[in-house]
């Protein structure tokens, strides 16, 4: 404890959304782990007492002990750690390989990745809690990727790296074989009062093996024993942004951006102009609901991605013609207005895409701290089995 407030350690910590509402739950960030030059900067102008960690570094390269040192914290005896002098690490290592946005051929071995360095951490500091987030796509990623092309109508066998989940139960053992219970859910930022629909998957370690859940919903799709999700409208609402930060539309977007109102996309094109404006996406499947998408007020915002004006996944204005202003896409994110992001417009959405929404951290936050304060917080279903998947 520093002050009264549980101490947290934060590997891969972007733009400190997940650290953000940790804060707001009442945890004190005493170091941080980050490799990005702007997002490092975004940390240290808006957390001046964390100027030390936050410098641009390889979490490969970082030690227990460096980070201990960087928050003021003591040694014991023969410069072994003291268990428990850390309530808390946190963070994401990088979801790419698991993303189902992206392709299911670069997914990879846990063990070979930056996950492995976050178990490191966790292994060598002993705190009594962590958390993970990651993409929904773990859930369901195989280790070894098989090409639809190789894949049969009929009987055949998969060894067990190429099966659904296999990643799933890696990451899992890897946890579990540092002595830590684990529990993981499929989260929805909306349900937490996020203006967002946005789909995580969070994991939730505990080194003396207390019995874990998730955070009770605080709101729901349908309104009706909740409120209702918060919609693109509730958050943009009271926003003072006289000159938005953008990146433009090209003129050729915009020829098609004109002809649309809020919550249309391409489908909702002069019947004449929609293959001229879909060009070769226009014979590919799914349902491209993101093509020259302009979002609707009355809806939850889609999920925020780290560029809002690509094809595929448009977030334009409703009834403006631009993408969404950095400090639109941060409000959805629900940083707070204060919270300053350095480096370029591109880099700035890169920053906020990628953060965990605040208030959703802020929720588990909340739930963690009632365990350390002793509390035994009412919760959701978790899974600790593959079953389901």
């Amino acid at each position: 404890m520093i002050d009264g407030k549980p101490i947290s350690i934060s590997l891969f910590s972007g733009a400190f959304g997940l650290d953000l509402g940790l804060e707001e739950a009442g945890f004190h960030t005493v170091s941080v782990v980050e490799k990005e030059p702007d997002a490092v900067k975004t940390i240290a102008y808006n957390r001046p007492h964390l100027k030390e960690s936050a410098v641009p570094r390889d979490i490969e390269e970082v030690s227990a002990l460096s980070l201990l040192a960087e928050g003021g914290l003591s040694l014991g005896i023969g410069r072994s750690l003291v268990k428990g002098e850390v309530d808390l690490i946190n963070g994401g290592p990088p979801c790419q390989p698991f993303s189902t946005a992206g392709k299911r051929g670069s997914v990879m071995d846990p063990r070979g990745s930056l996950f492995m360095d976050f178990i490191r951490i966790v292994n060598e500091v002993q705190p009594r809690f962590f958390i993970m987030e990651n993409v929904r796509g773990l859930l369901s990623a195989p280790v070894k990727h098989v090409p639809h092309s190789q894949r049969t109508t009929g009987y055949q066998t998969f060894e067990p790296d190429e099966m659904s989940g296999a990643a799933l139960s890696v990451v899992l053992s890897e946890m579990r074989n540092i002595g830590y219970k684990v529990v993981y859910n499929l989260l929805e930022a909306a349900d937490y009062g996020v203006p967002q629909n946005r789909l995580r998957v969070v994991f939730i370690g505990s080194r003396d093996g207390e019995t874990l859940t998730f955070p009770l919903a605080t709101h729901s799709k349908t309104g009706k024993t909740l409120p209702q999700w918060r919609t693109l409208r509730d958050a943009l609402a009271d926003l003072k942004d006289p000159n938005p930060e953008f990146t433009p539309y090209s003129e050729n977007r915009l020829k098609y951006l004109r002809l649309l109102k809020a919550g249309q996309n391409w489908r909702h094109l002069p019947d004449d102009l929609i293959k001229e404006a879909m060009g070769g996406a226009y014979n590919s499947g799914g349902g491209k609901v993101g093509f020259y998408r302009r979002l609707s007020w009355d809806k939850p915002s889609p999920t925020v991605t780290t560029c809002p004006h690509q094809k595929a996944t448009d977030m334009c204005h409703p009834e403006e013609l631009r993408p969404l202003s950095v400090r639109e896409y941060a409000r959805i994110q629900t940083f707070p207005d204060d919270w300053v992001f350095c480096g370029s417009v591109a880099s700035k959405y890169k920053q906020i895409g990628n953060a965990v929404p605040v208030l959703l951290s802020k929720a588990i936050g909340e739930y963690v701290y009632k365990l350390i304060q002793g509390n035994k917080p009412i919760g959701k279903q978790v899974y600790e089995q593959l079953s389901l998947f």
